[in-house]
């Protein structure tokens, strides 16, 4: 069981980058309203593009952040342990 757990690949869940991509959606969509509130212009803006776009780039990070990114922080501490032994 710790064999399994400490070998495991790390894997990106479609859940994750959901949750990822409503966050970053929601977080463009609060700054919109924030600056419709400042008297900015939402036409002169394309603000539904660019909540879809902060949505996908949120998905992507929590893609890399899983697949990738643990796997190098892995390594990282692996090195590190090695070098202290």
């Amino acid at each position: 069981a710790y064999k399994k757990i400490e070998q495991e690949e790390n894997k990106a869940e479609w859940t994750h980058e959901l949750l990822s991509a409503a966050a970053g959606f929601a977080a463009m969509r609060a700054y919109n309203k924030k600056k419709e509130e400042e008297g900015a212009n939402p036409e002169d803006d394309h603000h539904l593009a660019k909540q879809m776009i902060a949505a996908l780039a949120a998905a992507s990070v929590d893609h890399l952040v899983e697949t990738k990114g643990m796997d190098w922080v892995d390594r990282h501490k692996a090195k590190k342990e090695a070098e202290e032994e």
